[in-house]
């Protein structure tokens, strides 16, 4: 592969956000007077945005009702964002390696816009980035394409050129439809299920194995 940008997954991939989300989506459900989910569960709830989250946690809600309470989920959200999310581990090895080899970095996310800016702050992710494209950046989000050809389109470079780490099915169908290669880490959320069997370049151990394959490709590249 001959690499010359490269995408990151947010949720599962460069953060373990599960503890805000978690803590957010309990405290909706506490004001909703609903019983609360173990963290486990809610991790598997995790992979599609806000909205399908909070549809998940309330199953047995009309899409009206729902709606209502995602305005719940956000506002407990907004406090939450931030506070307990840490790195995986390689995630910083990996990012001082990419961006050492002079490869642009750039965030595809479905965390809302809103959220997105603030959680990279928070812990410390943001300079290492030129954008974030957020799920409702564009009108369309994972496992949509538009979010990784618009980064490419911003960062000058072609799909094939881009590589895009993720932990889900939802980042390999996006990178598959784009045109991009696909590293997909197996820690991440995945909606509770395992990645093996995904279709993807490679499954990596962390960003910083991802960084090491992409320099071992270049070392060797003609």
């Amino acid at each position: 592969m001959k690499i010359k940008s490269v995408t990151i997954d947010l949720d599962g991939t460069l953060l373990d956000t599960v503890p805000d989300l978690a803590a957010a989506a309990n405290a909706m459900l506490r004001e909703l007077g609903r019983d609360e989910f173990p963290v486990e569960i809610i991790a598997g709830f995790i992979g599609r945005g806000i909205p399908k989250l909070v549809e998940r946690c309330l199953p047995d809600l009309d899409p009206s009702a729902v709606e209502q309470a995602q305005a719940v989920f956000r506002r407990h959200y907004a406090v939450e964002n931030g506070r307990r999310s840490t790195l995986f581990p390689g995630v910083l090895e990996g990012l001082r390696a990419l961006r050492d080899a002079g490869l642009p970095l750039a965030v595809i996310t479905n965390k809302a816009a809103a959220f997105t800016e603030p959680l990279l702050v928070a812990t410390g992710l943001a300079p290492w980035f030129e954008f974030a494209v957020s799920g409702d950046s564009l009108p369309h989000k994972k496992p949509h394409p538009a979010q990784l050809l618009h980064a490419c389109e911003r960062m000058g470079t072609s799909p094939a050129e881009n590589l895009h780490i993720g932990d889900s099915h939802h980042d390999a169908a996006a990178a598959r439809a784009a045109g991009c290669p696909v590293f997909i880490v197996p820690y991440g959320y995945n909606e509770g299920a395992d990645v093996q069997g995904i279709d993807c370049d490679a499954i990596v151990a962390s960003l910083a194995e991802a960084a090491r394959r992409i320099a071992s490709a270049s070392a060797v590249r003609p």
